[in-house]
């Protein structure tokens, strides 16, 4: 749950009276903290002017950036490629002409699952739906709720099924996407937690006899 926190400054000022030579009191200030807690990514869609090293992107305000994505490129930022009317999230530099760090939230969307942790016997995970909710898939101690992305991180809200029913919202960084795979990571040092899925495949493929082709990422993606 987001949580405003605002403060008082209290900003005190002597000034020099012409007629008096008093001190002089500035009124208190109220400012709100969320100013400089903001999401600064750049939300949109994938347009056709997109090329294998720059991004134009139709943000959700209307507007039209051609982005260099050359440093996120250097850096393996570019989470999930991209294809035109795709649907994105990218960080820019401070005169939005530069991708920082590009995210596919169309390639995030669907069914994702790993081993289970606790036997292996069958897999469990996550569905990201679009519009931001989120469903668990093949196991009832996590319920997953809603999803989004903040400021270049995958914030996943939960319920565990412990009788309490409270939420609980964790952060995690996107350390690889790609058509069939997904890694991310929340904590750090002796805390860090990593899960790693595959995407779900339809339940009839393994019916069919054949291994069916699923193509590389490259093959899709600019």
């Amino acid at each position: 749950m987001k949580r405003t926190i605002t403060a008082i400054i209290v900003v005190l000022a002597t000034l020099a009276s012409c007629n008096t030579g008093g001190n002089q009191k500035v009124p208190f200030e109220e400012v709100n903290i969320d100013d400089f807690t903001r999401d600064s990514t750049v939300y949109g869609f994938c347009g056709s002017g997109s090329g294998m090293n720059t991004l134009q992107i139709i943000t959700d305000t209307g507007d039209t950036l051609t982005l260099s994505v050359e440093r996120a490129r250097s850096k393996n930022m570019v989470y999930g490629g991209y294809a035109v009317s795709d649907e994105m999230a990218v960080i820019v530099n401070s005169d939005s002409t530069e991708a920082i760090m590009v995210i596919n939230k169309s390639a995030l969307l669907g069914d994702w699952v790993m081993p289970n942790p606790i036997d292996g016997s069958n897999e469990t995970g996550i569905s990201f739906l679009r519009g931001g909710a989120a469903e668990s898939i093949d196991q009832s101690s996590m319920i997953y709720k809603s999803w989004k992305l903040y400021n270049g991180k995958l914030q996943i809200v939960a319920t565990r099924d412990d009788g309490i029913d409270m939420e609980e919202s964790v952060e995690y960084t996107i350390k690889k996407l790609t058509s069939d795979s997904l890694v991310i990571e929340t904590g750090a040092g002796s805390d860090l937690e990593t899960l790693e899925f595959g995407r779900q495949r339809p339940e009839n493929d393994e019916d069919l006899g054949v291994e069916l082709d699923w193509g590389d990422e490259e093959d899709y993606r600019i």
